[in-house]
């Protein structure tokens, strides 16, 4: 087979996974079945792609370049890609939504420690430079004394050169952080959600709240004492969605008052034991 035709067939080989790719993830299951799928479609293909090199002779050392460095990893990094969301996603905690954000969080940050680990392959290739081709994406023309994965020599060598592996883990790992990152939105916009359907609503006036709030900050009912009360404040605010005002203006004007200070802490006080006298009744 001419070079010509092989890459004009890994090309349609590509469009044609990431059409299938696409339409498992339109079918609206969950990440863990769309990644068994996709995987079982991308092994399908690369074990393909792994025949036809295998029996196919390059006619240029840029060539050969041309498929490790741009044309291979094209499938190994969705390999990559669903390999790592099935782990994620399988792995992922029965918890809360705080502690599940801390998750995709943490598993944010393991990107960005490669991307450390790996900064100066992330620079030639982000950079576009070709002076090292010749020994990252040539079969066995990898130099000692580069830096190499420790397991190299369990590759198989006529599909793999020192460095295609990490291009398909960065163009893999720029996919997953986009998910990630997805992810991590859609929880904060669930917790939006979830409180949008709190119904509880304030309907006695500020000034009550105010003082029901200061009554109870004095008997110490939150946290043993251990909080300002300007901090209770704002729990409050946060709850009912209201804007309380300077709360400490408005204590001082209930002090202020000529006759009964505390007219709704007496009104609850009288409301209560009204209940409990008809009860009795």
């Amino acid at each position: 087979m001419i070079t010509k035709t092989f890459f004009s067939k890994i090309e349609k080989l590509s469009e044609n996974l990431s059409r299938e790719v696409t339409d498992l993830s339109e079918e609206g299951e969950n990440m863990i079945f769309i990644s068994e799928k996709a995987l079982m479609k991308i092994d399908e293909t690369v074990r393909e792609i792994k025949t036809m090199v295998s029996d196919h002779i390059f006619e240029s050392i840029a060539d050969e370049v041309r498929f490790f460095k741009t044309l291979k990893p094209l499938f190994i990094s969705k390999f990559m890609y669903y390999s790592k969301i099935l782990s994620i996603e399988t792995s992922k905690p029965n918890a809360g939504q705080k502690e599940i954000r801390k998750y995709y969080l943490s598993e944010l940050s393991k990107l960005k420690q490669y991307y450390a680990e790996n900064k100066e392959f992330h620079s030639y290739y982000h950079r576009n430079a070709t002076y090292l081709d010749h020994k990252y994406f040539v079969r066995k023309s990898y130099d000692l004394k580069m830096e190499l994965s420790a397991d190299l020599y369990d590759f198989d060598e006529n599909f793999t050169t020192s460095h295609d592996s990490k291009i398909s883990q960065i163009v893999a790992n720029k996919d997953l952080e986009v998910y990630l990152l997805n992810t991590i939105n859609t929880i904060g916009e669930l917790s939006v959600t979830n409180k949008s359907k709190f119904t509880l609503v304030w309907s006695a006036s500020k000034v009550s709240l105010v003082e029901l709030l200061y009554a109870l900050h004095q008997t110490r009912c939150f946290n043993a004492g251990n909080i300002e009360f300007t901090e209770v404040i704002k729990a409050t605010e946060k709850l009912f969605e209201l804007d309380l005002g300077n709360a400490y203006k408005t204590i001082a004007e209930i002090r202020n008052r000529k006759n009964g200070r505390t007219k709704f802490l007496q009104l609850l006080n009288d409301n209560l034991n009204q209940l409990f006298l008809d009860s009795d009744e």
